[in-house]
């Protein structure tokens, strides 16, 4: 009987945390959830990415509508730092060149030629070849917040780092088996996750 009360408890707990999300977290335990709030002005919406932390954070104005980690460019493959603006969006992205072609890279959204933020593995180190990845769960709700145009800062460190970027949940899936390969093939792979991707505020 202890035993299971205290498998409940700490089931609870998880569960309590992977309900956190928007511009507040904790550790990545359980299924992984993220809130995003919709913007009142969708023009005012703006992309700021610290690749010191990985944090990516959409903004309007002083209000946070989703801060979460992804993982940018390892060093021999940086992303790029500077300002510029979303160029290109497209939800069912696939990879062109050899070798993986075909593989999804779902929410696409291109701020420079070949460099986009896009669903795929985070890690808690930089590990990709120049773009930002995110957990699908934050990937398809920037989609929803970002347009044609939207500003994105890349740069080592941003403001919110000090501020909302303490409570940034942490996301490790360094060790995350791949799915079936017939899975990332079918256009199944591009279905948005469950429930509204932005919610009123």
């Amino acid at each position: 009987m202890k035993r299971l009360l205290t498998l409940l408890t700490l089931l609870a707990v998880t569960a309590g945390l992977a309900l956190l999300g928007g511009c507040a977290g904790g550790p990545s335990l359980g299924a992984y959830k993220v809130t995003a709030y919709k913007p009142h002005n969708p023009d005012n919406v703006r992309v700021k990415v610290s690749t010191s932390t990985q944090h990516i954070y959409v903004m309007e104005g002083d209000r946070c509508l989703m801060a979460v980690q992804g993982c940018v460019g390892k060093a021999d493959s940086p992303t790029p730092a500077g300002s510029f603006h979303i160029i290109d969006k497209n939800k069912t992205k696939r990879r062109q060149s050899e070798p993986d072609a075909g593989y999804p890279m779902a929410y696409w959204c291109e701020f420079l030629p070949a460099y986009g933020l896009h669903e795929g593995f985070v890690h808690p180190y930089p590990r990709t070849h120049g773009c930002i990845r995110l957990h699908k769960e934050a990937a398809a709700r920037l989609f929803a917040l970002v347009k044609v145009g939207t500003p994105i800062n890349i740069a080592h460190s941003q403001p919110e780092d000090a501020t909302v970027g303490r409570s940034v949940r942490k996301l490790d899936q360094s060790r995350d088996p791949d799915p079936p390969h017939s899975y990332m093939l079918s256009s199944a792979w591009f279905k948005d996750p469950a429930g509204p991707l932005l919610i009123e505020q």
